[in-house]
């Protein structure tokens, strides 16, 4: 479903994405997994065809990013690290507005966001601005759903977000998987790493491995680890595996 060959990206002197390959089932929940810093949103950008890569080339649902970015854009929700809606306007005027840019009303996919936007739409006529951290994840994902995307990009759309708004965000992912979306999540947080299929873990602009998070555990892990949990044990393996510092 999401094919990246060789991507390269710098901003000036920096680096932010060097020599990325990466390949996405369909149906798949795949992570990408690093720091501030590590080049996720900046690849995201690429993949949503917001951004042009210097080298390189990458396509998703069988469309390229540079050549069919217009027909790319009907096919995938974006959802991006700062929250894309509008503060002033309320929750049912945003679900509107994004439904009339794709050229769709609530009411044709309101199946697919229903188990979401029923949890906040008791608030519909309440401003985006009002609202708290949860809903308005909630609000961004059901306004990045509401065309019926094939792919969805969700980056760290669990970020500033209390940890019970997380695991309720993830039930839906799940929940989604099923639909037969397929879905490229980036978070900071390995216990979040461990409900995807696969992983990639990222540092520096920089695929360091990909595989399923046990794999990664079993592979790189220290068998005298002192990790209490899963996603522990995952972090110590990113730790492992980084870099050397110059």
């Amino acid at each position: 479903m999401i094919e990246i060959q060789h991507i390269d990206k710098s901003y000036k002197e920096v680096r932010a994405l060097q020599d990325v390959s990466l390949t996405v089932e369909q149906g798949e929940i795949f992570g990408l997994i690093g720091p501030d810093g590590a080049g996720k949103t900046t690849l995201f950008r690429i993949l949503t065809s917001l951004l042009l890569a210097d080298s390189g080339t990458a396509t998703v649902d069988a469309l390229e990013v540079v050549k069919d970015f217009k027909e790319l854009r009907k096919h995938i929700g974006y959802m991006p690290g700062r929250f894309s809606l509008y503060s002033d306007l309320s929750v049912e005027e945003n679900l509107n507005f994004f439904a009339t840019i794709f050229n769709t009303t609530i009411e044709e996919n309101y199946s697919l966001i229903a188990p979401i936007y029923s949890q906040i739409e008791p608030f519909k006529t309440r401003r985006a601005g009002k609202l708290s951290g949860g809903m308005k994840q909630k609000l961004a994902l059901s306004c990045a759903l509401i065309h019926k995307p094939a792919v969805l990009f969700l980056d760290e759309p669990t970020t500033g977000v209390d940890p019970v708004s997380r695991k309720e965000f993830w039930e839906m992912l799940k929940n989604l998987k099923h639909e037969g979306i397929t879905i490229l999540v980036s978070t900071p947080y390995m216990d979040e790493a461990m409900r995807c299929d696969r992983i990639a873990l990222i540092q520096q602009g920089r695929i360091m491995t990909i595989d399923t998070p046990q794999q990664i555990i079993n592979r790189f892990g220290n068998k005298n680890s002192t990790a209490r949990t899963p996603g522990q044990a995952l972090e110590e393996c990113f730790i492992n595996l980084m870099p050397p510092t110059p």
